[in-house]
């Protein structure tokens, strides 16, 4: 107890004075869409709420920068960043809310799709493996996106301390190119897409241009799979709490576990690696099956992954080489 209670609470003898580079990020990202916000102020459903909901996190920044100056250390030091990934959930529905200025791509993914694999393989994934256990392993895998994050995270807080700043920036960091790509690049995925342009349509291989059809419509098709599974509820609660049709290409599912996997192989945790191994693979399926993506989205996840974490890979070294 007398260990954890040191590792915890043991006052830094060089405590950073300024933002950290998680936190520069985010206020570059706040920047960005704020200015977005203010462009297209008429536009947008409710701006204000936007704005104040950025105004109320940049204030939470400055009060957990002030906890930290008055007691430095890795407690304190973990609850800068934490609250920050917390966030991230908070940040998704406004690729939506941005994202509805654009007119609506997703003819071309699913054209792609079909011009690739002959077929819509969202829409006959889970009607050819229909079957209880089936459904629940992919919802399962699903369910898993945020407690790998979690269990990640406290993993490089408590056994990688050294590599916990690095870990937590470029998972966060990704989360939120991710979001910039989802707001420039309105492509919403199959579960809503398909019902927009109708079923019918899509079995035929036609994809109609619906516009800026998303900007008034929200509705998508029910969640397949076998609706008396805990994980199927798990899944399906999760979309009535905060979906909404946005946020296809590329998977960022897929794509921020594959970036948990790159970070475990990074500091050389076998453990890490093989724990989060089956899951991600369950997610690059259990995406394309519950229909929140086209098979192409599983592609660009994995390429976006390797791309993004070299970045920011690379960013980082520059940023902090004493850490690199």
């Amino acid at each position: 107890m007398k260990k954890i209670i040191k590792f915890l609470f043991e006052i830094e003898k060089n405590p950073r004075k300024g933002m950290l580079p998680i936190e520069w990020a985010i206020m570059g990202y706040l920047l960005l869409t704020t200015l977005l916000i203010l462009f297209a102020y008429t536009k947008l459903h409710e701006p204000e709420a936007l704005l104040l909901g950025r105004f109320r996190l940049v204030m939470m920044t400055l009060a957990l920068w002030a906890v930290y100056r008055l007691v430095p250390c890795r407690f304190t030091l973990f609850w800068r960043i934490v609250p920050q990934m917390l966030a991230l959930p908070w940040w998704y529905p406004d690729t939506y809310a941005l994202n509805i200025i654009f007119p609506n791509l997703d003819h071309w993914f699913a054209g792609a799709e079909q011009r690739i694999f002959g077929c819509q393989p969202a829409l006959t994934f889970a009607e050819d493996w229909s079957h209880p256990v089936v459904s629940e392993l992919m919802h399962m895998g699903y369910s898993s996106y945020y407690p790998l994050i979690v269990g990640t995270t406290l993993f490089f807080f408590f056994w990688r301390n050294k590599e916990f700043e690095r870990g937590t920036f470029i998972i966060t960091v990704s989360f939120f190119i991710y979001y910039a790509i989802y707001i420039f690049l309105p492509v919403t995925g199959p579960q809503y897409y398909y019902l927009a342009a109708g079923l019918d349509n899509i079995a035929s291989g036609v994809f109609p241009d619906i516009g800026n059809y998303f900007a008034t419509h929200r509705d998508g098709l029910p969640i397949p799979g076998y609706s008396e599974g805990f994980f199927y509820q798990c899944v399906a609660n999760a979309h009535k709490a905060g979906e909404c049709p946005t946020a296809a290409f590329p998977s960022s599912h897929v794509g921020i576990t594959a970036i948990l996997l790159l970070l475990a192989w990074r500091v050389r945790s076998r453990l890490l690696f093989w724990g989060i191994m089956p899951f991600f693979l369950l997610i690059c399926l259990a995406t394309v099956y519950i229909q929140a993506h086209y098979a192409i989205d599983v592609a660009g996840g994995w390429i976006s992954a390797v791309v993004i974490y070299a970045i920011l890979h690379f960013l980082w070294g520059k940023i902090c080489p004493r850490q690199k």
